[in-house]
């Protein structure tokens, strides 16, 4: 199988990407954070572990993450392939990865990269529903009402950590966990960097050129 991680800083579009990518490869988007609320949604076994740590609002072990992982690839859509949401993070995590994986499996970085600038403005520019959780862009997916979401017409906030003066600390902090991840993976498996500049359907053409699936 092919494993395919998208790799970013907040604000580059891995969720946007990640969803067309998914549906054009015919492979599942993993991300973690949603993986593990299914499970504990479906009381699983990695889910009753994973809930113990999420009640308290603590980050759960690697070891549990990486069994709900483990437990997702085995599924049968699958087989072909995974695209990665983020995830790993860190060497530690890329280790687990390759442990849970066969020695035939292709690993596959997508590093997307754009400016502080283009970055900034998409996560400032973005609005949460306080109901239903649905995401909008005041300039790329604006909503039909102003402040109202067009699902449920729940008032839409921006959340704290996209006004400006978050964002650059969260940038910073982004790149300076990430450095070490991206020159492992340059030594050890295919790693190719990709300009999230402009539409998502620039970014998806400058992908699917790479002929990275297939």
């Amino acid at each position: 199988m092919k494993v395919v991680i998208l790799l970013g800083p907040p604000g580059i579009g891995k969720g946007t990407v990640g969803n067309i990518l998914s549906k054009k490869w015919n492979a599942p988007l993993i991300s973690m954070g949603d993986l593990l609320r299914e499970n504990v949604k479906n009381a699983t076994s990695v889910g009753l572990k994973a809930e113990v740590f999420m009640k308290k609002g603590e980050l759960v072990p690697d070891d549990i993450v990486f069994e709900a992982l483990a437990g997702r690839i085995k599924q049968k859509d699958a087989e072909n392939g995974v695209l990665m949401d983020g995830f790993p993070r860190n060497i530690n995590q890329a280790h687990m990865l390759e442990n849970i994986l066969n020695d035939n499996d292709e690993i596959v970085l997508l590093n997307l990269v754009a400016s502080n600038e283009t970055l900034t403005e998409r996560l400032s520019l973005r609005r949460i529903c306080i109901r239903c959780g649905a995401v909008y862009h005041l300039k790329n997916i604006p909503p039909k009402k102003d402040g109202l979401c067009d699902i449920c017409g729940g008032e839409l906030i921006q959340r704290n950590d996209d006004k400006p003066e978050v964002i650059a600390r969260r940038l910073e902090v982004f790149r300076k966990e990430t450095e070490p991840l991206i020159k492992y993976y340059a030594g050890k498996h295919k790693m190719v960097k990709i300009s999230a500049e402009g539409t998502p359907e620039d970014i998806i053409r400058r992908i699917e050129e790479l002929g990275l699936w297939g």
